[in-house]
This record gives C-alpha cells, structure tokens and sequence, in this order.
C-alpha cells in the first residue's frame, strides 16, 4: 500500500515540476512604436545637425578697446549695420588733420592758379621771361599734387576710422555673443586677453541638415531626393525635405560621405546645431505622406489572426495575454494600429499556435 502511494504522489510531482517548467514556451517580444509613415517606408536613415550654410564670426578689422555693443543673442541684423563699435577717438582727430591740410592746400590752389593766369599774360606781353612762368607753373602742379596726396591722407583716415566699426556682413540672427565692451579686440586675437571674434551671426534662411551616409549606402540616394527631416527636440514634428548636394569626397576615418539635406519649408523651431534625424524615403512615395504626424504601429510579426480577428499577446507575469487590436493602413513590416495597445508596451514576437490566452512563457 505504501508503494502505490509514493508511486502515485511521484507522479502528481513529476506533472507538477512539468508543468511548471517544461510547459513555458520560449518567446521573444517586440514593441509598439510611434512613428511616421514615411519612416515605416524610408529606404535608408541618417543622422546629422542643422548648420546654416552662410554663417560668420564678426571681427574687426581693427585694433581697440570696444566701447559700445549694440546686440545680444537672438537679435536679428541687417547687411551693413553697425553692431559694435572701438575706441575712435585717436584716428577721429587724424581725419580731421587730412581734411585741415586738403583745405589749406585747396585755399593755396587758387593762389597759384591766379598767379599763373597772371604770369602768362605777363610772358605774352614779353614783360617776365620764360623761366619766370615756368616757375609759376611749377608751383602751381606743386600744389596740385599736395592736394593729391591731401585727398589719399583723408581716404587712408577715413578707412581707418571705418575699420573701428564693426558692421553685419550680411542679413542675420546673432547667434553668440564673443565680447563685451570694454574688452581689447584685435583682428587675430593675437594677445591673451583680447578677443577675434566678436560676435557670430547666421542667415537662418540657409538652414540645412548634414548628415554622414555610409559609403556602402551612398548609391542608394541622389540630388533631389525626397526626405523627411525630424528634430531630436520635436520628435512629433515632420519637416519635408530634399538632399540639396552630396559632397563629393568620403571620410575615410568613419567611411562616411556628407550629404546635405535641404528643407522644403521649415519655421522658428528650428535652430543650428540641432540634432536631426533623416528619411530618405521611395521615390514613388506619394508625396502626401511626408508631412504626415507619426502614428502608432505594431510590427507584422506581433500579429495573428484568429476567428477574423487580428490580435497580438502581452507577457504579464510569465503569461500570454491575448489582446484585439484594430489596425487600419499597411506600410511593409507595420501596421497602423488605432486600439488595443500603446506606444512602447511589449509585445510577443512571431506568435505560434502553441501561444494562446494564458499559455506560460519564458521570455529569452
């Protein structure tokens, strides 16, 4: 009798030790993900940085103490207009000394030029002789060429003068500031503490996004090429694009080519130096997708159909958990899924008939 009751208690064991182990299947999982539809499509990605194609660090091309600034970050600009301004008063004096002298010498042009006058009629009525009128007309080119070298003293002052102001080399946002008043700046920099640079402006209307594409993946993508652009900062936001050129030369150190991505249209959002990801999508894409906002997807492979109806599974708790979904469009290995499942929730990967609701499972 006692061996039949450790025979059957070894039995009900064994199933029980099956049954807690050796029945688990063992899955995989995949997620949820919210993205655009063009990105389900795109035929290559790449990563990169808005950088504004016609950018400028502002120097002078003076030397001095800088006495006034009349910007900060942020400030729009216009071509030619004064943005900062050195110490002047030394070379101010030196214009107005050129612009003395050219009128003392213009005052003493019209001595010598009457003079002449008087000279010739004298020669003419054979009262002086030759050499005499030659030496009023020497004179008179004497002063003709002072007033010469007068006028290039005055230029010479006034482009120094000019070369105290700092102006915008063209239409633009500051983007840093690299000086306060005060500070010594010098074209070079070439003391300790002086400054180059004194501010930095861009044309925010010549953002692009570089992006590195691999070598081995460069053929797939031309001049033209459709893109969608997304910032880092606005995940939610799609910018349509256009490779705008490809440089033609390769990094060799990360075996990448630069590809500079141009925006179609784009807004105050978007900044230099943020970090962008880009789509290079299909060419018969049609082109309405791409400004589509991104929308949830389940990967093909998490779903089954069963009885009509598409469902997927949850692990929870070493368990299958059947869940319907209600998916709309197809983009390749997704579907457009609007019910059942959220962003980022984990699903079971390439489910087997053996998976079921409530079917044990060992995730890998």
């Amino acid at each position: 009798m006692i061996a039949v009751v450790v025979i059957i208690a070894g039995f009900i064991l064994i199933q029980v030790w099956n049954s807690i182990f050796s029945s688990a299947v063992e899955v995989e999982l995949t997620s949820v993900i919210l993205q655009s539809p063009s990105q389900a499509d795109a035929i290559l990605t790449a990563s990169g940085y808005v950088v504004a194609q016609r950018q400028a660090a502002v120097a002078s091309k003076g030397t001095g103490r800088l006495i006034f600034l009349g910007v900060v970050e942020g400030d729009k600009v216009k071509k030619d207009q004064i943005i900062a301004r050195l110490e002047n008063n030394d070379i101010q004096a030196q214009v107005d000394e050129a612009e003395a002298n050219l009128k003392l010498n213009e005052s003493e042009l019209i001595e010598t030029k009457n003079n002449l006058e008087r000279q010739k009629e004298l020669f003419g009525s054979k009262i002086i002789s030759e050499s005499q009128l030659e030496t009023a007309e020497t004179r008179y080119n004497r002063v003709l060429a002072s007033i010469d070298l007068a006028k290039a003293r005055v230029q010479a002052a006034e482009v120094a003068l000019e070369n105290t102001l700092i102006r915008a080399p063209f239409d633009g946002t500051v983007l840093t500031k690299n000086a306060d008043v005060g500070e010594i700046v010098a074209p070079l920099a070439a003391g300790v503490n002086s400054r180059a640079a004194v501010v930095t402006i861009a044309d925010m209307r010549s953002l692009q996004v570089e992006a590195d594409v691999s070598e081995s993946n460069i053929h797939r993508i031309e001049a033209g090429h459709d893109c969608e652009i997304t910032l880092d900062a606005y995940p939610n936001d799609n910018y349509s694009g256009y490779v705008a050129k490809i440089v033609p030369t390769a990094d060799r150190s990360k075996a990448t080519v630069l590809v500079k991505v141009g925006f179609k249209k784009y807004d105050e959002k978007v900044l230099p130096e943020m970090s962008a990801k880009v789509l290079f999508l299909k060419e018969m894409e049609e082109k309405t997708r791409e400004a589509e906002p991104p929308v949830l997807m389940v990967p093909k492979s998490a779903v089954v159909t069963r009885n009509n109806e598409k469902i997927v599974f949850k692990a929870e708790e070493n368990k299958a958990v059947q869940i319907s979904i209600d998916t709309r469009r197809d983009f390749g290995d997704y579907f457009e899924v609007v019910s059942g499942v959220e962003n980022g929730d984990q699903l079971i990967n390439n489910p087997g008939e053996k998976i079921t609701n409530g079917t044990k499972v060992n995730v890998k």
